[in-house]
């Protein structure tokens, strides 16, 4: 294959690039490998990923660690209660001189976009990523204009539950292709950060490793990794189960199922394979479909917390449940 932007690169060279993107992270976000694998995964199958947890804890960190990591273009946006639709597609201003309305760009015009505390914008705020995040593209005023390539957001979000907060809305959430969440870093790593960060940020170091045109040829290699029918029935038997579950409110959308094997399909060129496996289905269930499953009210009313943590747990039970097709995995 040759290393231009519209085919893919061999796999030796999609793995050493990989590698350095995630060393690049890892100077950065220290003993959070997990999370910072899904990151890259997500960016490279051309999907949105949703950060959540508690405040502190590098859900920004990690965002801009990624997107510093990478030559392309970055925009930040700040979530704010006062947050306009405007403020973030961009707005038609009256030129006095041509005597015609110019388009202005806003934020949304970059490849990545760190979308910074996302649910504390108000619900008409938020939907205005959708039309952004699923189609690629801008309509303002009934005009439409095409977003950069690749696009990709990064979100973060503070739990549900805390204060100032607004819950995503299904159709919000359904764009994200996963969700992660950070965790508390252990102690050696608690105890590095207050040695290396007291004096400089992490993040003044990070340079890209990675040009524009080597990351495009990366998302033309994962599109050219093969999935099998088996693997494909394997897929949707997991997603047409979360349908029919007694416990699920709502099940997963046809478009999880396609995040779910594009995610796939990422996992397993970082793998160095040409092929997915239903281990990469098996590993990727739950970070990209428990955000967009809703519990019943049985479940669902103890709390956010446990509401999340039972989701994951019939994630995990029909996955185990779910017999593997028979059939060749690999190309024929």
């Amino acid at each position: 294959m040759s290393n231009t932007s519209d085919r893919g690169m061999p796999l030796e060279d999609f793995y050493r690039h990989a590698t350095e993107i995630v060393r690049s992270i890892e100077t950065v976000i220290d003993g959070k490998r997990d999370a910072v694998n899904m990151a890259l995964t997500v960016l490279l199958a051309e999907g949105h990923i949703l950060i959540e947890d508690v405040p502190g804890v590098g859900k920004t960190m990690l965002a801009r660690a990624l997107a510093r990591s990478v030559d392309c273009s970055v925009n930040r946006i700040q979530f704010t209660p006062d947050l306009l639709p405007s403020d973030i597609t961009g707005v038609s201003i009256y030129n006095q001189v041509e005597r015609e309305f110019e388009f202005k760009p806003g934020p949304i015009f970059a490849n990545i976009v760190i979308g910074d505390e996302i649910n504390r914008a108000s619900p008409k705020t938020q939907s205005a990523l959708l039309e952004s995040m699923e189609e690629g593209q801008v309509t303002v005023d009934g005009s439409t204009s095409v977003l950069a390539s690749p696009f990709t957001v990064i979100a973060t979000q503070n739990p549900v539950e805390m204060e100032g907060t607004y819950p995503l809305p299904e159709a919000q959430r359904d764009r994200f292709m996963a969700r992660i969440s950070m965790g508390y870093p252990d102690e050696a790593a608690e105890i590095a950060m207050l040695r290396t960060r007291e004096s400089t940020s992490p993040l003044a170091n990070v340079v890209p490793v990675v040009s524009t045109v080597q990351l495009i040829s990366m998302i033309a290699t994962v599109r050219e990794v093969f999935v099998s029918w088996a693997v494909e029935q394997y897929a949707v038997s997991i997603a047409q189960a979360t349908r029919r579950n007694r416990d699920l409110r709502l099940g997963a959308s046809p478009r999880a199922t396609l995040h779910l094997v594009r995610a796939a399909k990422a996992r397993a060129a970082l793998d160095g394979r040409e092929f997915v496996l239903p281990d990469d289905i098996d590993a990727l269930a739950i970070p990209v479909l428990s955000h967009r499953l809703i519990p019943t009210s049985r479940l669902a009313g103890d709390g956010a917390p446990f509401a999340v943590g039972a989701v994951a747990d019939i994630i995990a039970r029909i996955v185990a449940a779910t017999p593997v097709p028979l059939g060749a995995v690999g190309p024929a």
